[in-house]
Formats: C-alpha cells, sequence, structure tokens
C-alpha cells in the first residue's frame, strides 16, 4: 500500500513537472511568436513604407520628365518657327540679291509706254552663232544673258526639221533711230509709226528680243505667219521663255509674227497657259517675275 501511495505520489509529481515544463515552453513559444509576428509586421510596415516612398518619388520623377517633356515640346515649337522664320527671312534676302542682280528695264513694257535712253545697253553681248543667220548678212549679237535660252531654242528646232535663222537682234538708240528715219523717209511717217518703234521704245535695244525667219523667206517676212516654223514657235517658244510681243489686233504696232521677245520661262509659261500675252498685263503684274527671269 505504501508502496502503490509512493508511486502514485512519484507519478503526480511527474505530471506535474511535465504539465510545468508544457506551459512554459507554450509560453515561450507564444513569446517567439509574438516577438516574430512583431518583427515581421515592422519588416512588412518598413517595406509597404518604403515602396510607397519610392511610388511617390517615382510619381514626383514621371511629373518632372511629363513637365520637361512637355517643355521640350515648347522649345521644339520655338526652334521649328524659329527655323521657319529663319528660312523666310533668307529666302527674302536670296530673293532681294536676285532681284537687285537683275536688271529691271528687261521686263518693262516699252512700245510707247516706257522709254530706254541712249546710254542703255546691255551689260554684255554676245555674237548669234553664224549658223543660225542668213547667208552673208552682218553679224547679229543678242544680250549674254539670253544667249543659252535662245541656243536651246534654236537647236530643238532644228531637231524638229525646222530651219530658224535670226534676221535681227541687238538693236542700239542710234541704230534704231537710224532706221526708223530710213522708215518714214521711205514709207511716211504715218505708215512707219504702224510698225517700227521710235528710238528708246523698241524692244530690240533690251538684247532679249530677236526677229525670225526661215532660209526660204529670207528678209521677205509676208509669208512668215503661214510656215511650219511660225506654228514650232508658237507651241514651243515659251518653254524656252520666248513670248510674241505683237500678236494680231494688239494696240502698239501691225502683227508681228517674227517679233520675239524673251521675258522668262516663268513669266512664258503662265502667259501661254492662260492665252494671254505679255502687253496684256499691268506692269505691277510682270514685275512678279523680275527674281525668276533667268530661272532654267
Amino acid at each position: 500500500m505504501r508502496f502503490w501511495l509512493y508511486s502514485v505520489s512519484i507519478l503526480f509529481v511527474t505530471l506535474c513537472v511535465w504539465s510545468f515544463g508544457q506551459w512554459s515552453l507554450n509560453q515561450q513559444k507564444e513569446m517567439y511568436y509574438e516577438t516574430y509576428v512583431e518583427q515581421r509586421s515592422g519588416l512588412i510596415t518598413a517595406s509597404i513604407n518604403k515602396t510607397q516612398q519610392l511610388v511617390f518619388e517615382r510619381q514626383e520623377l514621371l511629373g518632372e520628365i511629363n513637365s520637361l517633356e512637355r517643355e521640350l515640346g515648347r522649345e521644339q515649337r520655338k526652334f521649328n518657327e524659329l527655323e521657319d522664320e529663319v528660312g523666310d527671312s533668307l529666302k527674302t534676302v536670296e530673293l532681294l540679291q536676285k532681284i537687285s542682280e537683275t536688271d529691271i528695264e528687261l521686263l518693262m513694257k516699252y512700245s510707247r509706254v516706257y522709254f530706254l535712253n541712249e546710254h542703255y545697253r546691255p551689260s554684255i553681248l554676245s555674237d548669234i552663232d553664224e549658223e543660225y543667220l542668213l547667208p552673208g548678212r552682218a553679224q547679229l549679237q543678242v544680250a549674254k544673258s539670253i544667249e543659252p535660252f535662245l541656243d536651246e531654242l534654236l537647236e530643238d528646232a532644228s531637231d524638229d526639221d525646222i530651219e530658224l535663222r535670226i534676221l535681227s537682234g541687238y538693236r542700239s538708240f542710234e541704230t534704231q533711230t537710224q532706221l526708223k528715219s530710213q522708215y518714214i523717209q521711205t514709207f511716211g511717217t504715218t505708215a512707219a509709226n504702224t510698225f517700227s518703234a521710235d528710238q528708246g521704245y523698241s524692244e530690240h535695244q533690251l538684247g532679249t528680243t530677236v526677229d525670225f525667219t526661215t532660209p526660204e523667206g529670207g528678209a521677205n517676212l509676208s509669208s512668215f505667219p503661214t510656215t511650219d516654223a511660225f506654228e514650232w514657235l508658237q507651241e514651243n517658244a515659251y518653254r524656252y521663255g520666248f513670248v510674241l510681243s505683237y500678236p494680231e489686233g494688239n494696240a502698239y504696232y501691225v502683227y508681228e509674227p517674227w517679233h520675239w521677245r524673251f521675258v522668262g520661262k516663268d513669266l512664258a509659261r503662265d502667259l501661254h497657259r492662260s492665252e494671254r500675252f505679255f502687253y496684256d498685263l499691268e506692269q505691277r503684274e510682270i514685275n512678279e517675275y523680275i527674281a525668276n527671269l533667268f530661272d532654267d
């Protein structure tokens, strides 16, 4: 009996010690878990705060980038506008320079409208190729500035089996004076005024005007309107910058289908397309073409 009591006592003590150990272990576990949870919560909270801070900083950075992009866009537009303005200014300067370097007399309306004084002559004159002169005729000249255009016209006409010859080119003030005097003596003043300009009013003094003929017609121009050469000029002369000065029904002189004046390709093309003639335009309209007179 005493042994049994002793055994029970030992078992009880053992159970108490084990229960206390388990309770103590559980307490330690709970304390460790709470500490762990607290630490982890702190770390998570710190991580969330850091993440939020990074997100905020990124948003600020994106805002700054967007602001910079908008500012860059504004500056780019300003630059483009400035570039356009500079480009326009350069074009204006180039245009003014071209105008200043071009003889404005070359597009003036003469023929009893404007006057060329006795001292006017082209700055440089060039001899017309003898191939395109009538046999036995004296050497003729034109302003050097139109020589390339006239040469191209004559060469292309020849390629099309059209034989053009030059009957008259540049005439000085003195030459026109003598010529008009001869016409007056031969035909009388009234008749002469219908087909010959007074000195200072002749387009030939500019050096940019020529009278065409054919080998067959020679100096007799009465049949020129019926020739293939005239038909070719009507269809093609504008391509080289030449226009007919005195068409049928003009207010200045008799019909002169042989008389062609260089006015530049732009103006000649526009006149051809609109089926108008040089003297149909106001001088202010003509002046708009002066800068591009010798553009190819």
